[in-house]
């Protein structure tokens, strides 16, 4: 849930709005208008939503560096795009039924009519077209028919640009004021263009695979060192990263977010990635000295508060590696920043990776201390466990990043223990 309303969430209400406020005085019922003459505004209202929907859908996903802290993060613009993708197909949706419902006092063949006309009417079967296509490429996203391959849903997501050309091609058809759809349509088409061709060659930064060191089993950092212009970032920010290894068993080519876990102004970038699919999977062994390419970087993990309030971090999984980057940032500046708890949730000893160099960082620094629980001996942590660490926990900045599972306990623990949800921050990638 949304915690407030940032810069993006207007620029997205005002580009939602402006063609209603534009379109909507043709079709206002008039006075004492009857019911069948409302349902007919109301359907071409919903379909000038609808679309805007799908247009503005199609903006948020030029994925510029930077751009997403006017949303809160990529994480949250990805939120956002799918709500105006399942809201554009609600719309639509309704556009349709509520036209037809418009025209049922006439007569029922009136009503079918206005949705099946004859085959002359071209504008409006175009419309069915782009609707059907938003059928077949929301369907997996909203995983419909259970969550989706990832490289399938991607190749099917293609289909989302030539669904909302047809959707504006029936709009300019049938409306008056098209120079709007106009605008709205080349901010759509332009940030499509910058995700899909330009971003490939102008926004990625070349880096060769340095060192792959293993962490665990099924756990590797790999060190990247720059081949050109390198790439800055923050403690706690993600990158994407596309591996070019043709000795890859998968993934070759493919773009994938991972948490960076060097700390900022390192020679190089360095990630922490657990075998969690195929394409992670096979860079446990992609090959040094071969060439990567990384875009970004996104988020603002620690950047949500405060920022000399006291903090308390609990990472779990391959969600320890924002931390890994915050400590090893601390690590950097001795005696700089606020004081900050780690606590780490591993199952088992062999589980709890960079726990000896965490540890080795705390050691040195004066504001920094490392502790570890282990699920395997004492269960799910609980209130006395972190207290006994942390008593003053309802006073501190708390990030979280783990395990779904991880994250609600801890959540609702907090809850239960008097923290402010406002001073509680999750990390998540669950970008389908």
């Amino acid at each position: 849930m949304f915690r407030r309303i940032r810069a993006g969430d207007w620029i997205v209400v005002v580009l939602l709005l402006l063609p209603v406020l534009v379109a909507w005085p043709r079709w206002w019922p008039r006075p004492g208008a009857g019911a069948a003459e409302v349902l007919s505004a109301l359907g071409h209202l919903a379909g000038v939503l609808g679309l805007s929907a799908l247009l503005v859908g199609a903006m948020l996903s030029v994925r510029l560096p930077g751009l997403d802290r006017w949303f809160g993060g990529l994480p949250r613009i990805w939120t956002l795009h799918r709500i105006l993708g399942f809201a554009a197909f609600i719309l639509i949706m309704l556009h349709v039924v509520w036209l037809a419902f418009g025209a049922l006092p006439i007569s029922p063949e009136a009503a079918i009519q206005v949705i099946f006309p004859p085959l002359e009417h071209g504008a409006v079967w175009i419309g069915w077209g782009a609707l059907a296509l938003m059928l077949i490429f929301l369907a997996p996203t909203f995983q419909f028919f259970g969550r989706p391959h990832y490289q399938r849903w991607k190749r099917l997501h293609l289909l989302s640009v030539p669904a909302f050309l047809l959707a504006f091609a029936h709009a300019v058809m049938l409306v008056e004021h098209a120079l709007l759809w106009w605008g709205l349509a080349a901010l759509a088409v332009a940030a499509v263009l910058w995700r899909k061709v330009l971003s490939p060659r102008l926004g990625r930064h070349d880096y060769t695979v340095d060192a792959v060191t293993a962490l665990a089993s099924n756990v590797v950092e790999i060190t990247l060192a720059p081949r050109g212009r390198a790439m800055s970032h923050a403690a706690g920010q993600f990158m994407y990263l596309t591996p070019h290894d043709p000795g890859l068993e998968a993934g070759r080519g493919e773009e994938h977010p991972y948490t960076i876990s060097s700390a900022p102004g390192e020679d190089v970038v360095r990630v922490g990635i657990k075998a969690l699919g195929d394409a992670s999977r096979a860079l446990q062994t992609v090959t040094p000295g071969t060439a990567v390419q990384i875009e970004g970087p996104y988020g603002q993990f620690f950047e949500r508060c405060e920022p000399q309030r006291r903090q308390l971090w609990f990472g779990g999984g391959i969600g320890i590696t924002p931390f890994v980057s915050g400590a090893r940032a601390l690590q950097r500046e001795p005696g700089a920043g606020p004081e900050v708890t780690l606590i780490y949730l591993a199952n088992r000893p062999d589980r709890a990776y960079y726990m000896d160099e965490l540890r080795e960082i705390a050691q040195g620094h004066p504001h920094f201390d490392a502790q570890i629980h282990y699920f395997q001996d004492r269960g799910p942590v609980d209130e006395a466990f972190i207290r006994s660490h942390c008593p003053d926990l309802e006073e501190r900045e708390i990030y979280i990043c783990g395990p779904p599972g991880m994250v609600h306990h801890l959540m609702g623990l907090l809850s239960r223990a008097g923290v402010p949800r406002g001073r509680i921050h999750t990390e998540a990638f669950d970008f389908l």
